[in-house]
């Protein structure tokens, strides 16, 4: 049976539409697959970002915090240096008081005497020399010279029978002492200060922890006394 020319045409628009549908379906299907690559790599990117965006604040942040830290640290550091400063100065000024004070000690003649007679003593006692050379003050020759037979003698006794002799130097300690003696060997090799100053000097080194606990209180800190 013979086909029409009209059966021909609606054939071909019939299949001129079938592959126009397929390509607008294959073209729907192409977009919608770009759009969703687009939108999978827009939100990867955007989540790349948006990483990278936290791990700068994070790390500004964390930043900051350790310079309040360190700032914090540093601040406390600096009031303790002021808290320690103020304290030295202040058993720093006691102990100038108490310098000052040491002439005191020669306002009492008899006292005086008694304490230049131990400082001699015990200053033979430290020498155990044969000959001795004591120097004080030039206003305290005369009570030296005075002494110096008691604390030969209080030696004699202490070391059970050995003798020294004494000799009271012609030079003197500095005008601005405050009072006792230095011996030193007959070759002036061997010193032993017992100076007013010297013995405050000895006595506050070693009282200085006990100065400060008695002054500002026992420091938790601190687990042995200097």
């Amino acid at each position: 049976m013979a086909v029409s020319d009209q059966d021909v045409d609606k054939q071909i628009r019939h299949m001129m539409a079938f592959i126009e549908q397929e390509a607008k379906e294959k073209a729907e299907e192409i977009d919608a697959k770009a759009e969703e690559e687009f939108n999978i790599e827009k939100g990867r990117l955007v989540q790349n970002e948006k990483l990278k965006v936290m791990a700068f604040y994070e790390k500004k942040e964390k930043a900051l915090d350790l310079q309040k830290k360190i700032q914090r640290s540093n601040l406390l550091n600096q009031s303790r240096l002021r808290v320690l400063k103020s304290r030295d100065d202040h058993v720093k000024t006691l102990l100038e008081e108490t310098r000052r004070r040491l002439a005191d000690i020669t306002s009492s003649p008899a006292k005086y005497d008694k304490f230049l007679e131990d400082c001699i003593t015990q200053g033979l006692c430290q020498l155990l020399e044969p000959s001795v050379v004591v120097r004080c003050r030039r206003e305290d020759a005369d009570r030296v010279k005075k002494v110096v037979t008691k604390s030969q003698s209080e030696y004699s006794r202490i070391t059970k029978g050995k003798s020294c002799t004494v000799q009271v130097d012609t030079a003197y300690l500095p005008a601005g002492s405050s009072g006792g003696v230095e011996l030193y060997s007959r070759d002036g090799k061997i010193k032993v200060a017992n100076t007013l100053e010297s013995r405050l000097e000895m006595v506050s080194s070693q009282m200085v922890p006990q100065i400060r606990t008695a002054l500002f209180g026992k420091n938790p800190n601190r687990r042995f006394d200097d």
